[in-house]
């Protein structure tokens, strides 16, 4: 049973990274390279992500400037950027690109709330659908009497605590989050 704790674990250490990415790309008042760097653009009949066409930074307080390394591709990352569901105004000088963040409104705000906690409860159903899935194969184990009722229970128990783990740290990271949005 020790093989379907380790692949409990695996797996809901790879969520909790998924959660904290995801999060990591909802736009604050803060501006971060993650708002911008997974943004698909048109580049030579291909779609690259902005991050492989050029490097980005933040220039304070809310600036964010990708310096494209390829000339021919600022015009391609210019538009990607303000047609994405950002609704972001880059400029264009040169081989940069730059984009003011404007503050965030109220009702802004609460859209990306309600999108923070959308995103952090899908996260949530895997990790239950993912504990269903390891008490099945517990139940199996019992069933084929290669564990006992006694480690039945205790397996049921650290899958518990697993999830339960799991789940305290994607609250902590939806709660930094909305803590950001409201700053």
């Amino acid at each position: 049973m020790e093989i379907v704790l380790k692949d409990l674990e695996q797996k809901t250490k790879s969520i909790l990274e998924a959660v904290k990415q995801e999060l990591a790309g909802l736009r604050t008042n803060r501006p971060t390279p993650q708002l911008v760097e997974d943004i698909q653009v048109e580049y030579l009949g291909g779609m690259l992500k902005v991050k492989q066409l050029g490097s980005i930074s933040i220039l304070p307080p809310r600036d964010i400037q990708v310096s494209v390394w390829d000339k021919n591709a600022v015009l391609s990352v210019a538009k990607a950027i303000e047609t994405s569901a950002l609704k972001l105004n880059p400029s264009v000088s040169g081989n940069v690109v730059r984009i003011k963040m404007p503050p965030l409104t109220a009702e802004r705000r609460e859209e990306f709330i309600k999108v923070a906690k959308a995103s952090a409860e899908k996260w949530r159903i895997k990790l239950r659908n993912l504990r269903d899935e390891a008490n099945k194969k517990i139940v199996q184990a019992l069933e084929a009497k290669t564990i006992s009722e006694d480690q039945k229970f205790k397996s049921k128990e650290k899958i518990q605590e697993t999830i339960d783990k799991i789940n305290k740290e994607i609250d902590t990271a939806l709660n930094n989050k909305i803590r950001e949005i409201t700053e």
